[in-house]
């Protein structure tokens, strides 16, 4: 687990906290790695979450799937990303959507209890980690309020618009690399894919964008 230290250090949670404290940190957060291969799930609506979680390697969908199978993806986590913190209260109830392995993943679990109460040993930072795991659900908050705006468009084509638009904001660049296929994306906007490639076709024609796979340039 150690060669994952320089990952947690750039996390959220445990921003400014030095590796040599982190390491310590992780007996005392009873922290355990569990790995994942492509496909297989994290774990599945309606179970009982009891663990802040670290992706240290691939990456992962929190996806929502109707019993016909349509998905709906909520999000993308990417390495260093947290998850799970949703659940930390007691009365938070069961997992309200699924998280899969989109790829080969690594993800470290902490008890959220060992989190949020103050250990025996009174680790160094441990505090800071309370505090920062504050700011991580103020993020994550805010990440569903944009969401929630490109959905909010009436057309495909302004949804496109509106989510590949803060993708340039958000790394800074006309062109830009997302995070889904073809499909993923159509989930993620909640679109028909064909509808969706269509209106792709007809944005590049119009001399908005180009596009090759999952890389985009906007004109």
């Amino acid at each position: 687990m150690k060669k994952y230290l320089p990952i947690l250090k750039q996390t959220r949670l445990f921003s400014g906290v030095g590796e040599e404290d982190i390491s310590a940190m992780l007996t005392c957060l009873d922290a355990k790695l569990r790995r994942y291969q492509n496909g297989e799930y994290v774990f599945h609506q309606g179970e009982a979450i009891h663990d802040i979680m670290v992706l240290v390697e691939g990456a992962l969908h929190i996806q929502k799937d109707d019993y016909w199978g349509n998905s709906n993806i909520i999000r993308n986590i990417g390495v260093g990303e947290i998850f799970g913190e949703a659940y930390v209260a007691p009365d938070s109830g069961a997992a309200l959507n699924n998280v899969i392995a989109v790829e080969d993943s690594g993800v470290i679990f902490f008890e959220a209890q060992k989190i949020i109460t103050t250990c025996p040993s009174a680790c160094r930072f441990h505090t800071a980690v309370v505090q920062n795991l504050f700011f991580a659900l103020s993020e994550k908050n805010r990440k569903l309020v944009q969401k929630l705006g490109h959905m909010s468009k009436r057309s495909t084509r302004e949804k496109l618009m509106s989510y590949l638009s803060e993708e340039a904001s958000r790394q800074n660049s006309a062109t830009f690399v997302i995070p889904f296929n073809r499909q993923q994306l159509a989930d993620f906007l909640s679109v028909d894919r064909s509808a969706m490639s269509n209106e792709l076709c007809k944005m590049r024609d119009d001399g908005l964008i180009r596009f090759a796979k999952s890389e985009f340039t906007l004109l």
